[in-house]
């Protein structure tokens, strides 16, 4: 096989103790790995890259190892960050334990991955929804989809352009988080 092992191609080299988080969406082609981006530019602005490993997967394996959308990647580069290769990948239930914070893009993702969690309570408490961390994201009144960042597949580069508002919109709670966790552990 050529390449890295597609489990764990998207972890950088990080010192001890390493925060993990996974960025989760459907076929890991476009919501994750925006917000996968998203996180890692900020992480990388706070000189955090090395104490925190960030990585996206899909619920769904109908796209894995292809690239991301175009569409993601250019409103990606089109707003300043810096694009890496990117293969889509599904999730698997075995490796959920390995991470600190699954951030999940819907409220139906957040339950895809509670169920792989096969009822451990420590794991199925390590997902949060990624707007959860948005301090303008609606109140939650019991609608499903509340928090859930907008699949921008089935549109043009303005519904991406609200995808990638989503998640910048939540980054800086997602990092307070982490950075909060990260204290905790000293």
């Amino acid at each position: 096989m050529n390449g890295p092992d597609t489990k764990t191609q998207a972890f950088p080299t990080v010192l001890e103790p390493a925060y993990r988080i996974m960025t989760v969406c459907t076929g890991n082609i476009c919501r994750s790995p925006m917000a996968e981006f998203v996180l890692r530019k900020r992480l990388v602005e706070l000189g955090l890259e090395m104490k925190v490993a960030v990585a996206s997967t899909g619920t769904s394996a109908e796209e894995s190892g292809n690239p991301m959308d175009r569409r993601a990647r250019q409103v990606l580069v089109d707003h300043g960050y810096a694009i890496y290769p990117h293969r889509a990948r599904k999730v698997h239930a075995d490796e959920l334990a390995d991470f600190d914070l699954v951030l999940a893009m819907t409220a139906q993702h957040a339950q895809k991955l509670r169920m792989l969690a096969r009822g451990d309570a420590a794991i199925e408490a390590r997902v949060r929804l990624w707007r959860s961390f948005d301090p303008a994201a609606p109140a939650v009144d019991g609608e499903a989809g509340d928090l859930d960042v907008e699949d921008p597949w089935y549109g043009d580069l303005e519904d991406f352009e609200v995808t990638l508002a989503q998640c910048e919109s939540a980054v800086d709670g997602i990092v307070s988080h982490v950075q909060a966790a990260l204290a905790a552990r000293r």
